[in-house]
């Protein structure tokens, strides 16, 4: 799908600057609809997973700056993670991360495939760079996916000697991502009306991290057995009622005092 840059290319000048005010950033459409729903879906389940703090950066289609050559250089991946940035103020909107001048550098960068998507990640090495280069000379992500939903093809990338080497599935046809200490695989199933296959989450044990959706279904089900174990114990207590009623009504008959016995 795609190619890895050559090994022995000279490596750019990169520097970490803030992005200009006047710097207009790309406003481009998403391709299709999938693209934010998959993103979501991933932040959703580490969310409701606890796995999110206040210092950890996730966004999707985001400005992600770096200076090369003395040129200010964005691209907005479909969905990034950084495990810690600097806190800025309540007040503050952010409109842009640049990487060791906000906070660490971004640890992971995950791309969704459209049609018209082959040309842009490309290892073009000159402005205004191929996002495969970008990320791995540039910018050097620690672990790069590129999940195409149409093919349904998933490749993990992680830089290994400042080269990007593609991972192998576990036998579940699962990755290990490092940074995030979860595995990434596909599942299909339905959210938010969307039948597809789903980039999801599985911890080491192998269970898999649920939707906020999943954990709210799961917790109606759990209060809709204890309220029909609730109302089988009252069932049986009225049946035990009735019982002894007439247990006694029949002893009275019989011209037994139930109260003596």
């Amino acid at each position: 799908m795609v190619l890895q840059a050559p090994a022995q290319r000279q490596q750019p000048s990169v520097t970490w600057t803030h992005l200009p005010d006047d710097f207009v950033l790309p406003n481009d459409p998403g391709e299709n609809i999938q693209q934010p729903a998959l993103a979501a879906a991933l932040t959703d389940a580490l969310s409701a997973g606890d796995r999110l703090q206040s210092q950890i950066l996730i966004a999707s289609n985001f400005g992600l700056v770096a200076t090369v050559e003395q040129k200010t250089v964005v691209k907005a991946p479909d969905w990034f993670y950084v495990p810690q940035v600097l806190a800025i103020s309540p007040e503050t909107i952010r409109r842009s991360y640049t990487p060791s001048l906000e906070g660490d550098p971004v640890a992971v960068v995950i791309e969704f495939l459209s049609e018209t998507d082959a040309g842009e990640y490309s290892i073009r090495p000159t402005y205004p760079y191929g996002k495969f280069y970008f990320f791995e000379q540039i910018l050097k992500v620690p672990t790069y996916v590129i999940f195409d939903p149409l093919s349904l093809s998933l490749e993990v990338r992680c830089l290994q000697a400042g080269t990007y080497v593609l991972q192998a599935p576990n036998p579940e046809g699962r990755y290990w991502i490092p940074e995030i200490e979860l595995f990434l695989g596909l599942w299909q199933g339905t959210r938010v009306g969307m039948t597809i296959h789903w980039l999801r989450w599985w911890d080491e044990a192998g269970q898999l991290l649920l939707w906020s959706s999943e954990q709210a279904e799961q917790e109606r089900q759990r209060a809709d057995q204890e309220h029909q174990r609730a109302e089988t114990a009252i069932a049986a207590l009225e049946t035990e009622r009735h019982q002894t009623a007439a247990l006694a009504a029949k002893l009275k008959e019989l011209g037994i005092d139930p109260a003596a016995l």
